[in-house]
């Protein structure tokens, strides 16, 4: 009798050990800006919210991953994910071929155009030559810097540590143009007072060369079955009606793209 006590007492703690590993292994930690509205920010109550957190989160779900939200600034948010500070980012990061070299990409969650704002009234030619001497803001290590950079060497380009700050700069007079996400400029400024004056000027830009097919969920090299459980949980959610329901509650129409 005492025997098979013993045998169940260690079965037990055997299993326990078990479910404690596996405990351990669903907690991942998820990075994003919280400074990119409203797909990520933080609210006057410090709370993180938008479009990507609540995506996040219903990710989690599905993957049945216990999950914590970092806040990182976006220009140290790859090296601090390589630095494991966290798992996975989700904070509107576009799936480039550049980025691809250092870390690996989940399918995308969203797809939107880029496009630029100016003051109403204005005009422009959108070249080279045309936008010479324009001074175009836009968030520092971002695929709109990139995108200016490679397509309007002859503008005056100035970068941002948050997008923020680039569309105060522009109501401030000191630039003429800003490019960025069409959502982002569009729910997070042309739609504040502070963006009544402006409204988009620019053709949409979804060059797939510095687009990217998407955003995605980025994750450390290396580590595939993370990447594999976020892809399944990104057609679960899609399938069972959650994505819908999110893409909802923020935009009047489709987010994800064709």
């Amino acid at each position: 009798m005492k025997k098979f006590v013993a045998m169940a007492v260690a079965a037990a703690v055997a299993l326990s050990m078990v479910s404690s590993a596996d405990a351990e292994m669903r907690k991942v930690k998820i990075g994003t800006e919280g400074a990119y509205p409203p797909f990520n920010s933080i609210d006057p109550n410090g709370e993180l919210v938008g479009f990507d957190i609540d995506i996040a989160k219903a990710l989690c779900k599905a993957a049945e991953f216990e999950c914590e939200f970092v806040v990182q600034d976006w220009d140290g948010i790859i090296p601090a994910l390589q630095a494991k500070k966290y798992d996975a980012i989700v904070a509107s990061m576009s799936i480039t071929e550049e980025r691809k070299q250092v870390v690996d990409f989940t399918d995308k969650y969203y797809q939107t155009p880029a496009k630029m704002i100016a003051r109403k009234g204005s005009t422009f030619e959108f070249t080279d030559a045309g936008l010479a001497g324009k001074k175009i803001g836009a968030q520092r290590a971002t695929i709109h810097e990139n995108f200016l950079r490679d397509n309007f060497p002859s503008a005056d380009i100035r970068v941002y540590a948050t997008q923020d700050e680039a569309n105060a700069d522009l109501v401030s007079g000191r630039l003429d143009l800003v490019l960025a996400d069409s959502v982002a400029l569009d729910e997070g400024f042309l739609k504040t007072p502070e963006g009544a004056d402006f409204e988009f000027v620019s053709p949409d830009y979804t060059d797939p060369k510095w687009f990217g097919p998407g955003a995605g969920i980025a994750i450390r090299k290396g580590e595939q079955d993370l990447v594999d459980a976020f892809n399944k949980a990104i057609q679960q959610i899609r399938a069972d009606g959650t994505y819908q329901a999110i893409n909802a509650k923020y935009f009047d129409f489709d987010v994800y793209g064709k």
